[in-house]
């Protein structure tokens, strides 16, 4: 039992297979500052944790877990939060659930309106987060999935249609209010007027104008301007609340009792007040609108899900739900349907179009024992599919969870800017306080009025919204656009690491090449006939297990030779294979094979050696004891790896290859595409130490790799990014995922990445560069010289339009276009065969 001084949580360790495990996370756990006793339960995999009851970081105790090596386990929360509108609500929000005992990190997206907290289910629950959030003034939503998946579709377009009736209703009063109130400025006008009817009885009017626009139209800045300041939180509400409303008010006194004031400062801002709602709902409009364009991406991905599905029961078709479809259900797809779930072609033949996954425009053929993914397009024949994946475990649910994710998560500098204008709002007041003061006893004549003049233009013009929209927008819209081009990236700040990163490192088998070997020569010597040597070392390579073997076999078959039979198969381990083909004795193997049969390749020797240097795997083959042909396979590289290289040195990075091959194999294949650095002779279980090595050599570093034997290295690189290939994509491999198995989209993820951080730094440089402005200017800091003093009515345009400004700049991202447009290779439609464990493409054969 925990001490009454201390605490005790408990939670789920994954990864651990043995007792050196437990004591890596146990001694780990005991370092964490506050911890009193650490104990792990290998059987039930979990550990339990005595720690000061003052401390709160139970993050730390996570981080400790994984600097292990291992997983440590929490429930998620995800939720809406409705009433934030700037960076400071965001920073406040987190604060406050962060600061709850068992929350280990808590991330709020202001674009989504979502929140989403890691927690410990034994120390807090959704009751508690949930109150937390409505102690700090805002309203937490629960979403079920239904809502999940239409909240995006709908909430916006809600919130817009709300705001858009607030616009139309406000600027009806608004216009007129605005026209009464400036024609006396026009010459002559101001004399008609007053025929009609005094001066007093045109402010009275004003008056009666305003009153619809600041307690109806802008009734809302009340209702959660006073939340914030109730909460002791104040945010955008506040400031257009008390500026609005400070307008109004010293107006109302001006205009009912102007005897309170000194002599020409009984001025009414009742067109002002008005303008500063009507303005700042129409900017928040505009937001909303571009906010809804933010999250299209992920709504179109959601519309590509089928609803409905044709299945198989007790021998007759019938229509479900496509979530009453269970595994291994049999599917009807007709011609124009959609695939509802992932699965396997049991009966059928057609074209399917699976532009949606993979981003190639051409239909893929479908026959029986084919893979199909949920929400690609049968085109032109009748499939039966069974199901192998269904709801939340299809491809396409699993996009769509990793796109929502990337843009839910906080890269770092958004989490500073979000600090920033945690306190942003609390300074602007003073400074407006400052400003208040400073003219009231400096300023000239009148006084009184210019202080409260410059002291609301303060309040309004200052826009912590621009600040917090300004990553979010950015993240939400390239993340979107890079799944449209088979660019996933599985972490928001996968994008700032992509970005920064100087060294790329590639795989090689099965990345930069093929991952299959291939028949690239066959030179008979005199007196045989190269078609006869291949339709015989073919007939004996069929028997064979080994790749060079089957490349052998492909290459006869491709030929258009069938198969001859093959008698007396035998195997030398590590030398070669022969067999009895049309009464000959035919042999193949390596060099020392041919020195032991005693059979001489003086003549082919040199030609060997140069497709050795050149990255080819030589063999001989003999037939009937005389040395009949040079044969070379070889794993050939990628259509696009050259280009891929070439387009990666033009954006100003280094290009490295990590490999199993010896050195003068992976040397020949890194002079073929161009590449900078190699290291060879490296297993899969050595390659994070490789990659750990560039590091300390402060290398930025990204590994691309097939996801596979590559995790480790994918894991250790500041990116991973993993290339997959239709259902057999590696999911959760990398911090970026590649649909297509085209090299091309490495190019395009690091563009992306940079065009979207720099859509960001240009948001925050206006966000920021807007204040440290116009704050001045409000405030009259050059009115001495210049005579510039700003009107609290463009004050409030000039802050609407800021953040209007971050959101269509971050829009501009969906506009982005490929910088290496992908090039078909030969596995770009059914993918390359998995890496294999060792050596990657042997210079000689080991097995025959």
């Amino acid at each position: 039992m925990a001490r009454t001084d201390t605490k005790q949580i408990d939670f789920g360790v994954d990864g651990m297979s043995c007792g050196a495990c437990v004591a890596r996370v146990e001694k780990g756990l005991a370092k964490v500052e506050g911890v009193r006793d650490a104990r792990v339960n290998l059987a039930t995999g979990r550990a339990r944790v005595d720690f000061d009851a003052g401390a709160n970081d139970v993050g730390a105790l996570f981080e400790a877990v994984e600097n292990a090596g291992y997983t440590p386990i929490a429930d998620t929360l995800e939720f809406g939060v409705r009433g934030m509108t700037c960076g400071g609500c965001v920073a406040r929000i987190e604060k406050r659930l962060g600061a709850l005992d068992g929350v280990i990190r808590a991330t709020v997206n202001l674009t989504t309106e979502r929140a989403r907290v890691e927690y410990l289910a034994g120390v807090v629950d959704r009751d508690a987060i949930f109150e937390r959030v409505t102690a700090t003034g805002y309203t937490p939503v629960e979403l079920d999935a239904d809502e999940t998946a239409t909240e995006d579709d709908t909430g916006d377009a809600d919130e817009a249609g709300r705001l858009k009736r607030a616009v139309l209703f406000a600027a009806a009063f608004t216009i007129p209010l605005f026209a009464i109130a400036m024609a006396p400025m026009v010459p002559g006008v101001a004399s008609a007027m007053h025929g009609l009817m005094p001066e007093r009885a045109w402010k009275g009017l004003e008056l009666l104008l305003v009153l619809p626009v600041l307690f109806w139209a802008g009734r809302r800045f009340y209702t959660q301007g006073w939340a914030e300041l109730r909460h002791a939180a104040p945010g955008m509400n506040s400031l257009v609340m008390i500026g609005s409303n400070a307008a109004f008010f010293y107006s109302l006194a001006a205009f009912t009792v102007p005897k309170l004031f000194p002599s020409d400062t009984a001025n009414t801002y009742f067109d002002a007040a008005g303008m500063i709602v009507t303005l700042i709902l129409l900017g928040r409009y505009l937001e909303a609108l571009a906010r809804g364009r933010t999250s299209q991406a992920v709504r179109g991905l959601m519309q590509l899900q089928a609803r409905t599905a044709r299945v198989r029961r007790d021998g007759d078709w019938q229509a479900v739900s496509v979530d009453a479809v269970v595994v291994d259900d049999v599917v009807s797809v007709r011609p124009g349907e959609r695939v509802p779930v992932d699965g396997q072609v049991v009966s059928g033949e057609s074209y399917v179009d699976e532009s949606m996954i993979s981003g190639e425009p051409v239909p893929v053929e479908k026959t029986a024992g084919a893979e199909v993914v949920g929400g690609t397009v049968n085109q032109s024949g009748h499939l039966e599919i069974r199901a192998t994946s269904v709801g939340g475990d299809t491809v396409l649910a699993q996009i769509i969870r990793m796109v929502e994710e990337a843009q839910a998560e906080k890269p770092a500098i958004q989490a500073i800017a979000d600090r920033i204008a945690g306190v942003f709002v609390p300074i602007v007041m003073a400074i407006a306080v400052a400003t208040f003061v400073a003219w009231l006893i400096l300023g000239p004549s009148p006084a009184l009025a210019l202080a409260f003049v410059a002291a609301v233009s303060v309040l309004l013009i200052a826009c912590p919204c621009a600040m917090g929209l300004a990553t979010p927008t950015a993240i939400m819209v390239g993340t979107g656009r890079g799944a449209a081009m088979g660019v996933l990236f599985r972490r928001g700040t996968a994008i700032e690491q992509l970005a920064g990163v100087n060294t790329v490192v590639f795989d090689k088998t099965g990345t930069l090449t093929e991952g299959a070997p291939a028949l690239t020569e066959l030179e008979p010597v005199a007196d045989f006939d190269r078609d006869t040597v291949l339709r015989r070392i073919a007939a004996v390579e069929a028997l064979s297990e080994h790749p060079v073997g089957a490349a052998i076999v492909a290459a006869a078959r491709d030929a258009g030779h069938d198969l001859l039979a093959a008698t007396d198969f035998a195997v030398h381990t590590g030398e070669g294979v022969e067999a009895e083909v049309e009464g000959r004795r035919v042999q193949i193997g390596a060099a020392r094979y041919m020195q032991r049969l005693g059979i001489d390749t003086a003549a082919l020797d040199a030609r060997a050696d140069s497709l050795a240097r050149a990255a080819r795997t030589p063999l001989f083959a003999a037939i009937d004891g005389r040395l009949a042909a040079l044969v070379a396979v070889a794993d050939p590289a990628r259509n696009e790896a050259r280009d891929t290289i070439d387009a990666l040195h033009d954006l100003g990075l280094d290009v490295a290859m990590l490999t199993g091959d010896n050195e003068a194999t992976a040397r020949a294949v890194a002079d073929e595409l161009g590449i900078d650095r190699v290291m060879a002779g490296v297993m899969p279980d050595a390659k994070a130490d490789e990659i750990r090595r560039l590091q300390r050599d402060h290398a930025r570093v990204a590994f691309v790799g097939d996801g596979i034997n590559d995790a480790p290295a994918l894991t250790r690189a500041d990116v991973g990014v993993a290339v997959g290939s239709g259902t057999d994509i590696a999911i959760e491999s990398g911090d970026v995922v590649l649909m297509r198995a085209d090299l091309a989209g490495v190019v395009n993820a690091i563009a992306l990445a940079r065009r979207t951080m720099s859509t960001i730094r240009m948001n925050f440089g206006w966000a920021y560069g807007y204040n440290v402005l116009l704050i001045p200017l409000a405030a009259g800091v050059f009115y001495p010289w210049t005579g510039w003093l700003l009107s609290p009515a463009l004050a409030a345009a000039a802050m609407s339009l800021s953040s209007v400004f971050v959101l269509t700049n971050s829009l501009r991202l969906r506009r982005f276009a490929p910088t290496l447009a992908p090039r078909a290779s030969a596995s770009t439609r059914r993918g390359g065969p998995a890496n294999a464990d060792g050596p990657e493409a042997p210079a000689v054969r080991d097995a025959a």
